[in-house]
């Protein structure tokens, strides 16, 4: 609920322009500045003032609006640090199959999708995932084939590293059965995989293209998420993909849009063309290696279902030493897909034979970050900590996969298993974390998110949930190099979401995650009850730069 103040400036337009103002008060906000602060004022894409009600009626007069908070939270908005934006926006606005629970399940899908969009030149699909079905396998070729009428379709496996395609689609693809990647009847992967994605994404419309990014920004703003990175590259989405999303965000009408494009820089010119197409870096899914579903992320040790089989290596020490040296000469950052430990071993000894030839200081000032980073070892924490690499990690992947019955163990064993995303031995070693989704892999979902952070199913990885909240907040930020954000205090932009919770708590400082406080004599601002079982909060307003993007509209 809001009252609106008139503001003599903002009604006559030749009056002298000054930012607006506004008031929160009655509340809880989330602040460093002040553990029992009730209220804050913004003024224009700033955070102005954070305290306590008290001292709250001397702003009352002097502000353009005032939002009563009526008991609600105001938090820094979350950052999702990792997402592929028209990706999701197809999964949300068409053919999704992460809900079908069985093979036939998912032939009905496709079947009923088929019919509804006639027009359409291919079909465009996503999330099936076989490892949980009683048939135990994906759909063949010649399922798909029926099931479409002939058509073209495209369907990506949960983790975006494989897929099932129609006849007809291979058929628009000349030379794609003599690519790696290729089998006759089973998922496509690596090069025949892209190569498919390619022409698939192609058929997309400018307006099919803005539709699906539309509705990912605004599926993003509706869960109090004011920031996510794209991570795009050539093997991923178009440059006119890319370019568009950007484009779009600058608009102001959703979260802002960091771009990542994953493409390798051996030169300045390299370099430079990456900054061209507005990107921060040559990071994100840069493939060092694939997934662990797919069976390609690179091993050390073979797959314990696939006796003899070590994954994909995409990228050598020696690559990943080119790249970030030559990514650091240029002042820009670097980064890296990569989840088997084979992989994160190469990723780590090639960051480190950079800093020899660039310098250490200089490698560790640039923030190079590892996307994923799940099959880490003692020597590789210690590695990324020692050369200042961000590990950029999506916590609902254990959610989903982990424990001793899910994917994870079914493809390592349940003793590998456990080693996987040993996120408090990170942060134990002083590694930044970055936390977001890989949406659409796994949904847009903050506060599952760092829920799924707290309540790891390997109990000794879980973190404290204010230590996974701050990752998912400001630690999305600090990957980007910004240390003045992600956080509540006078100074910072003014990115921040307003929620319906129930009651804000402590969480102990002990190994049991579980135990939490009600004691504001704690001084630390509180957090809603994220126990498995709980309802979550509900985001009632989304605010990115002063600007409402969700919610009541800033009168």
């Amino acid at each position: 609920m809001s009252e609106r103040i008139p503001d003599p400036a903002r009604e006559h337009p030749t009056g002298p322009a000054r930012p607006r103002t506004v008031l929160l008060r009655g509340g809880e906000v989330h602040s460093p500045a002040d553990p029992f602060a009730t209220a804050m004022v913004v003024e224009g894409d700033r955070i102005a003032w954070v305290g306590e009600e008290g001292a709250a009626d001397s702003f009352a007069e002097g502000v353009d609006e005032v939002v009563q908070l009526d008991g609600a939270l105001v938090t820094p908005a979350f950052t999702d640090a990792h997402v592929h934006t028209t990706a999701t926006g197809l999964a949300l606005t068409g053919l999704d199959l992460s809900g079908a629970g069985t093979l036939s399940d998912a032939l009905a899908r496709v079947r009923g999708y088929a019919a509804a969009r006639r027009a359409d030149r291919i079909l465009l699909g996503h999330g099936w995932d076989a490892s949980g079905w009683p048939e135990g396998r994906p759909p063949s070729r010649a399922e798909l084939d029926e099931a479409t009428g002939g058509r073209p379709l495209y369907l990506t496996r949960v983790d975006v590293h494989s897929a099932v395609v129609t006849t007809a689609l291979l058929d628009l693809v000349p030379g794609v059965r003599e690519l790696a990647g290729f089998r006759a009847d089973a998922p496509l992967t690596g090069d025949a995989h892209h190569a498919v994605r390619q022409a698939a994404y192609a058929t997309l419309t400018p307006a099919q293209r803005t539709e699906a990014q539309a509705a990912a920004l605004a599926r993003a703003a509706s869960l109090g998420i004011g920031s996510i990175h794209e991570c795009a590259g050539p093997e991923i989405s178009g440059a006119d993909d890319f370019t568009a999303l950007l484009a779009l965000a600058r608009e102001g009408n959703g979260p802002r849009v960091v771009g990542y494009w994953a493409e390798f820089v051996a030169s300045a010119k390299d370099a430079e063309r990456i900054r061209e197409l507005g990107a921060v870096g040559a990071a994100g899914d840069l493939f060092a290696d694939g997934s662990l579903g797919s069976h390609t992320a690179h091993l050390h040790a073979p797959y314990a279902d696939s006796p003899g089989h070590t994954g994909t290596a995409h990228l050598d020490a020696e690559a990943v030493a080119a790249h970030v040296a030559a990514c650091t000469e240029a002042g820009l950052q670097a980064g890296f897909h990569a989840i088997g430990d084979a992989a994160l071993t190469g990723v780590v000894d090639g960051v480190r034979a950079a800093a020899e030839r660039v310098g250490l200081d200089r490698v560790r000032a640039a923030r190079h970050r590892v996307e994923h980073a799940e099959m880490l070892t003692e020597r590789t924490i210690a590695g990324f900590a020692d050369l200042a690499l961000t590990a950029s990690v999506q916590p609902a992947f254990d959610a989903a996969w982990g424990g001793a019955e899910g994917m994870y163990a079914a493809r390592l064993g349940v003793d590998r298993a456990r080693t996987l995303n040993p996120y408090a031995a990170l942060l134990k070693a002083g590694v930044p974390l970055a936390l977001g989704s890989d949406s659409p892999v796994t949904p847009l979902d903050p506060w599952g998110t760092v829920r799924a952070a707290v309540f790891h199913r390997t109990r000794a990885h879980g973190i404290s949930a204010r230590a996974a909240f701050t990752a998912h907040t400001r630690g999305g930020w600090r990957a980007v190099g910004r240390d003045d954000a992600g956080v509540l205090v006078p100074g910072a932009p003014a990115d921040y979401a307003v929620w319906r919770t129930g009651e804000l708590l402590v969480q102990a400082p002990d190994e049991r995650v579980e135990r939490w406080s009600t004691d504001p004599r704690s001084g630390t601002p509180g957090l809603p009850d994220l126990t498995p079982g709980t309802d979550l909060p509900v985001c009632l307003r989304t605010v990115v730069g002063g600007r409402t993007v969700f919610g009541p509209p800033n009168e």
